[in-house]
């Protein structure tokens, strides 16, 4: 019987492993691999015939009978050694010498390798994408309940806007187009008012939510909510007041002309930065000292 090419124990030295290139022995030896420490056999109690250990007669861990190495051929595959598939000088893609697959390094609890960031008190911080999913949900479900406030507002907003347009193609249609992108001013009287409405209602629907239930309806259906960093339970009213303030604020700052550039970018980051933050705070978080969590 031929066995295939790969390391087997020297049948000169069995404290070392030798090539085998599948019809003879090669000079390419190396230090034999030794299996991690082992009480007894296969749960039978220590004592007994240790694991690797030689025994009378050439017998070695399992009581197995010597191998053809004794005549010039490789043993058969032990527990610990690499398999046939090894080839010459290489070892397989994540394992290691010896056959033993190497643990992966955990950080936090979870599944193995897996970095879980948690409150101070252990609870489980949510990820990004579950607050950007949560936070689409709510602004669909405010904009619905705010449209018997808004709706009209709206309207006579995009008939000015309509009236507009056509008036520049037609200007342009003529010969003598436009040399101002600024909206009228009629656009700006209905926007306003509804964009506020709008506001507003967004803030009362994250205020009631938050302080009664700890969620919103978005991040209800995500399985987050939100809590102080360092207490757990219910939000208390000046941290969702603080928490949501800020993000009002920033859109009512990022309307401003010349300067609602710089903070729409500034909002921007604001919804970014618990992407890179260690504690997987946004900005908003961070000034109400809360946290999105998971439940």
């Amino acid at each position: 019987m031929s066995y295939p090419a790969g390391w087997y124990d020297d049948p000169q030295d069995q404290s070392q492993q030798r090539y085998w290139d599948g019809n003879a022995w090669t000079d390419d030896r190396r230090p034999r691999q030794s299996p991690p420490p082992y009480q007894g056999q296969f749960g039978q109690p220590a004592g007994q015939q240790q694991f690797g250990q030689p025994v009378q007669h050439g017998q070695v861990y399992g009581g197995g009978q010597p191998g053809p190495a004794q005549y010039g051929q490789p043993k058969p595959q032990q527990y610990g050694q690499p398999g046939p598939q090894q080839q010459h000088g290489q070892q397989q893609q994540g394992q290691q010498y010896g056959g033993q697959q190497p643990y992966p390094q955990q950080g936090g609890y979870g599944y193995p390798g897996q970095k879980v960031h948690t409150t101070p008190d252990g609870q489980q911080l949510s990820g990004w994408w579950r607050r950007v999913f949560a936070r689409i949900i709510d602004s669909i479900i405010v904009g619905i309940i705010g449209l018997p406030l808004t709706g009209y507002f709206y309207y006579q907003y995009f008939l000015v806007i309509w009236e507009y347009l056509e008036e520049t193609m037609d200007a342009a249609a003529a010969g003598t187009p436009t040399t101002t992108t600024a909206l009228p001013p009629e656009a700006y009287q209905w926007m306003i008012p509804a964009v506020l409405i709008g506001m507003a209602v967004s803030f009362v629907y994250e205020y009631l939510f938050l302080t009664k239930k700890g969620a919103t309806p978005g991040k209800m259906a995500l399985g987050i909510a939100v809590r102080l960093r360092d207490v757990p339970g219910l939000p208390p009213g000046q941290a969702v007041a603080k928490r949501y303030g800020f993000e009002i604020l920033l859109s009512v700052l990022g309307a401003i002309p010349l300067v609602g550039t710089l903070f729409g970018f500034l909002a921007l980051i604001n919804y970014l930065w618990p992407l890179w933050d260690d504690k997987k705070q946004a900005l908003h978080d961070k000034i109400a000292a809360t946290n999105v969590v998971r439940v």
